[in-house]
C-alpha cells in the first residue's frame, strides 16, 4: 500500500507512533451480481478494496477514488454496510497505525476491471459463490454488504471474532 504524503509529512515530526487514521473499504458488485476483487501487492492475497481518506475527503469519495485507483472501474456508492475501528497495525518500517474502517456498498457504473496501479497483483470479478480464498477481514464484510440489513457496527466490547483486541499486530488485515 502507498503511503499518501500527508503521513509521510506527520511521520517527520510523529515518528513510529500509534496515527488513528480514516480507511474506506469499497464492496463493488457488478450488474451480474458479482464481486470486485484485487490480489494485494504487499502480502499476495485476495481483498475487497480500500484505502486511506485524504484530509477533507469524504468516505463516499474515497471509495470512488480508490476503487477507480486500483482497479479502473468506475462506481457510485449506495449505503454503508459496516463501520469498525480496527485493531492497531505495526508495519515493518516501525509505525503503528490504526484505522476506523467505513465500508460502502458500491455499484459499477463503467470501466473494466483491470491492474491499474503498482498496489495489486491481479483484479477481477467473482461469483459470490466462487470466491477465491480471503482473510475473515474482506468475507465478512462481502458478507455484510449481501445482507441487505441496517449498518453493522462493532459492539462496544470488541468486535469480530479475530478482530478484537488492543494488541498491535503485523502489517496487513
Amino acid at each position: 500500500m502507498a503511503t499518501p504524503d500527508f503521513i509521510k509529512n506527520i511521520r517527520t515530526t510523529a515518528g513510529h507512533q500509534l496515527l488513528y487514521l480514516p480507511g474506506v473499504t469499497a464492496v463493488v458488485f457488478d450488474d451480474e451480481g458479482r464481486v470486485l476483487l484485487g490480489r494485494r501487492a504487499d502480502n499476495g492475497e485476495w481483498s475487497v478494496v480500500g484505502g486511506i481518506s485524504d484530509p477533507g475527503e469524504q468516505p463516499a469519495q474515497t471509495a470512488v477514488r480508490e476503487v477507480f485507483e486500483e482497479t479502473g472501474v468506475e462506481c457510485e456508492v449506495e449505503r454503508i454496510a459496516l463501520v469498525q475501528t480496527l485493531r492497531p497495525v505495526q508495519y515493518e518500517n516501525g509505525d503503528i497505525c490504526q484505522f476506523m474502517d467505513v465500508t460502502v456498498v458500491c455499484r459499477a457504473t463503467g470501466g473494466e476491471a483491470r491492474v491499474n496501479d503498482e498496489e495489486s497483483l491481479e483484479v477481477g470479478w467473482f461469483p459470490v459463490d466462487a470466491l477465491p480464498e480471503m482473510r475473515e477481514f474482506a468475507t465478512f464484510r462481502i458478507k455484510q454488504a449481501l445482507a441487505n440489513e441496517p449498518t453493522w457496527f462493532a459492539p462496544a466490547e470488541g468486535s469480530m471474532p479475530g478482530m478484537a483486541g488492543a494488541g498491535v499486530t503485523p502489517e496487513g488485515h
